[in-house]
């Protein structure tokens, strides 16, 4: 068990420790099943109560959702949008018009305009995220390239995963423990999917706000939560 460079694998909330641990698997491609990737890279790992957390982005592609960026057209009305997006450094979004073209085809013209205009409006007085909230969970999950992104990823774009929840109960059958889809970056989390309402996704969420799982070279795009037991106190004189 280690964290990745910069991340701590033990987070305390609510009074109870938590470990976090990246697991690191193969490039993951379009042609791969991620119930059998997750069951292939958690073998001998996981314990009774564990959660299993898995990236967003790798469900995407083992789905067909990934895009080569030169396969994308973007419309006028995209490369237009796209120049009003604010870009930040952990993610391109929606700011540039390969990614608007695909937010137009997941969410529609019409909400993307009115998401567009609301969100004109609301930075005028100084709220931000308005397009975001009116678009939803399909654009907000939307993922450009990035230059620290794993190769050939870092010339694709990737649409959020189809049916996050079904995909997160299905882990859970493959094998055998509560399950999450995650959208996670530096900025935040999002939780995207659960395998059922043993999933907590409030005290989850507090557990990946610092993005455990990292997101550039790690290669760890499933993780492994646990609660610590309290082991040390065995055996001490009450």
């Amino acid at each position: 068990m280690q964290a990745n460079p910069g991340k701590e694998l033990e987070l305390t909330v609510e009074g109870r420790s938590y470990l976090r641990i990246p697991v690191r698997t193969e490039l993951i491609k379009a042609s791969d099943d991620i119930l059998q990737v997750v069951k292939e890279f958690t073998a001998g790992h996981l314990k009774d109560g564990d959660l299993l957390v898995v990236s967003e982005k790798v469900v995407a592609i083992t789905q067909g959702r990934a895009f080569r960026m030169s396969e994308i057209k973007p419309s006028r009305l995209a490369t237009f949008l796209s120049k009003f997006v604010y870009k930040s450094p952990y993610g391109i979004g929606l700011g540039s018009p390969h990614t608007m073209e695909l937010a137009i085809r997941e969410v529609g013209v019409l909400k993307i305009l009115f998401a567009s205009i609301v969100g004109a409006i609301g930075r005028l007085f100084g709220v931000r995220g308005l397009f975001y909230r009116i678009c939803g969970p399909k654009a907000r999950a939307i993922d450009g390239p990035c230059d620290y992104t794993i190769p050939p990823y870092n010339d694709y774009a990737v649409l959020g995963p189809k049916d996050p929840d079904l995909v997160a109960q299905q882990i859970k059958k493959e094998v055998g423990c509560k399950a999450a889809i995650i959208d996670a970056n530096d900025l935040g989390v999002n939780i995207l999917g659960v395998s059922g309402p043993e999933v907590d996704v409030s005290l989850l969420t507090k557990l990946l706000k610092d993005n455990p799982l990292g997101q550039s070279s790690e290669q760890t795009p499933i993780g492994i939560i646990r609660v610590v037991e309290e082991e040390a106190l065995v055996g001490q004189p009450g």
